[in-house]
């Protein structure tokens, strides 16, 4: 018999309009897991926000958090398999930002949860996007002028994280991305097209080495994979079948096996629990 495991993406893939899993997503993904069947996922997301949106799912697996950079057991709030840069790699993707006044969250490894400082002034976004993310598995280091007192030197980085203007992060990016051994990713993502992501991760830091590696510590066949966006590319490219969902970019659907209903419709779960109950009556 096959053994399969499941991997999805949440914001745009498993997650609905409202930036939730329905209830109907959590009764079919919890049926197909009392039946057997090896499921995670796969976010840029930290554990502060995935532990409440993924309430009610009953999980099997570690969760793979951070794009890549750390697994997540939601039975115990364990971090493991955490990839962080050397200090000489953070140091010089931090003196690009420094140089460029491009404000940034640092995200580092400390006593077993992430302390997350910031250089720079905070935007009315970053305000709100710190909002509800404070929880006993992240801790902000952050004052009212957004300007940390940053340890030097720094602790084990996991992630430069800035959501700033696309015009300003692209210059930004291109230098990290030309000069520094690091996994850089710029893009939009619920902001809008005015407002673009740039995150940094350590080398090997990836979603598709993270499958990989959850693969082999689950013993699984074949991996089947989801995603939306261009973060998602690594990891499907990895899985063994590909699965686009219907509101995903073009080039997400480009390289996919297949493409199925949009993350509005619970197109993801419904395909992991028709998909696993035809993989277990494959002999």
């Amino acid at each position: 018999m096959t053994s399969t495991l499941y991997i999805t993406d949440l914001d745009g893939t498993l997650l609905n309009a409202d930036s939730e899993v329905s209830d109907a997503s959590k009764e079919m993904i919890n049926k197909a897991i009392d039946c057997g069947v090896l499921f995670s996922i796969a976010t840029a997301r930290t554990p502060s926000t995935v532990s409440k949106i993924m309430r009610g799912v009953e999980s099997n697996l570690p969760y793979i958090v951070m794009t890549g950079a750390a697994f997540w057991n939601p039975a115990d709030g364990e971090f493991s398999d955490t990839v962080t840069f050397t200090i000489q790699e953070a140091e010089q993707i931090f003196e690009i930002f420094l140089r460029h006044s491009f404000p940034v969250f640092i995200y580092c490894f400390h006593d077993g949860i992430i302390q997350v400082y910031h250089s720079g002034p905070l935007s009315p976004l970053e305000r709100e996007f710190m909002k509800g993310r404070e929880s006993r598995y992240k801790h902000f280091h952050v004052p009212e002028d957004g300007e940390s007192v940053i340890p030097s030197p720094l602790p084990p980085v996991l992630l430069f994280y800035s959501i700033q203007p696309t015009e300003l992060g692209g210059p930004v990016y291109e230098e990290i991305n030309a000069k520094c051994h690091c996994n850089p990713l710029f893009y939009h993502d619920i902001f809008g097209n005015e407002i673009a992501v740039l995150e940094a991760f350590a080398p090997g830091a990836t979603k598709a080495r993270a499958i990989e590696r959850l693969k082999r510590l689950t013993g699984a066949d074949r991996v089947v994979a989801f995603g939306d966006n261009v973060n998602d590319i690594p990891m499907l490219r990895a899985a063994d079948m590909a699965v686009a969902v219907e509101n995903a970019i073009p080039e997400v659907k480009e390289i996919a096996d297949i493409v199925i209903g949009s993350n509005t419709t619970d197109s993801v779960a419904r395909f992991i629990l028709t998909d696993s109950q035809l993989t277990t009556h494959e002999i």
